[in-house]
Parts: C-alpha cells; sequence; structure tokens
C-alpha cells in the first residue's frame, strides 16, 4: 500500500519542491510525495529546477501548491522543512503524524548552494522515510 507524504514550507518553491522530487523518485511507487506552501510563491525557483535536473530527477510535474489544495489528501505523513512552515502547519481533518526536518533555504544563492541541499535532502529524508514506512532498501530503475 502506498503512503502519502505532505512536505510543507513556507513558499513550495525550493526545499518542498525538491524533495518531493527527490522521494516520488527513490521511494515511488512505496511512498508519493506531494509538496505544498503555506503561502506559495508564483513558480519553483529556477535553482532548484537545475539542482534536481543536474541530479537527473525530473521536474515536469513540479508546480507552487497552496496547502488547502491538499487537505483533502489521505496523507500518512507530514514533514515540515523550514521553522515558519512548522508554525504555521494547517489542522487536518484527521490527526495526522508530523516530523520536522529543517533544510537551508538556498533561495537568492549559487547553484552549488541548491545542489547541497539537494543532495542533504536525499540523505536525511529518504532514510527516515524508509525507516517509519518500513521499507527495505530499494535499487530505483529508471
Amino acid at each position: 500500500m502506498t503512503k502519502t507524504v505532505l512536505i510543507l514550507c513556507t513558499g513550495n518553491s525550493c526545499r518542498s519542491q525538491m524533495a518531493e522530487a527527490i522521494v516520488n523518485h527513490d521511494l515511488g511507487p512505496q511512498v508519493r510525495a506531494l509538496s505544498a506552501g503555506t503561502r506559495p510563491q508564483p513558480k519553483v525557483a529556477d535553482g532548484a529546477i537545475a539542482a534536481l535536473e543536474l541530479g537527473g530527477l525530473p521536474t515536469g510535474e513540479l508546480y507552487p501548491k497552496d496547502v488547502d489544495a491538499v487537505m483533502k489528501e489521505a496523507i500518512d505523513l507530514v514533514v515540515t522543512v523550514c521553522d515558519n512552515a512548522r508554525e504555521a502547519c494547517p489542522v487536518f481533518p484527521r490527526a495526522i503524524p508530523a516530523i520536522h526536518m529543517p533544510f537551508h533555504d538556498p533561495h537568492g544563492e549559487p547553484l552549488e548552494s541548491f545542489v547541497k541541499v539537494r543532495d542533504e535532502i536525499r540523505a536525511k529524508l529518504i532514510p527516515e522515510l524508509k525507516q517509519r514506512f518500513s521499507i527495505e532498501n530499494l535499487q530505483h530503475v529508471d
């Protein structure tokens, strides 16, 4: 059974978008990631798209979403990736476990910063989700 993870950030234009792409690539179909923001920006940050593409990750489905757009999803876990989202995390219709896993915001920084955050998300979030959902090590095939 597929688990659904909501990755929540303020602008939903960088960290949460990168996390969504990484989780869907590395753990799909066992885990489906959605991302949303408490105050979404108009577009995904160019640096986030470039860092994902450099890592061979798909970006075509990424766009900022307001958290209200995902409130009716059957979410199994909420992951907040910034302090503002943690503080503004909405109350969901049912109790949903949540964890806070903050990552540096590379907005306005060089591409190398986005790549570093991308790699940190993969190194920290993927093992956490595998452990939390009891997922064996997967060999993702493209």
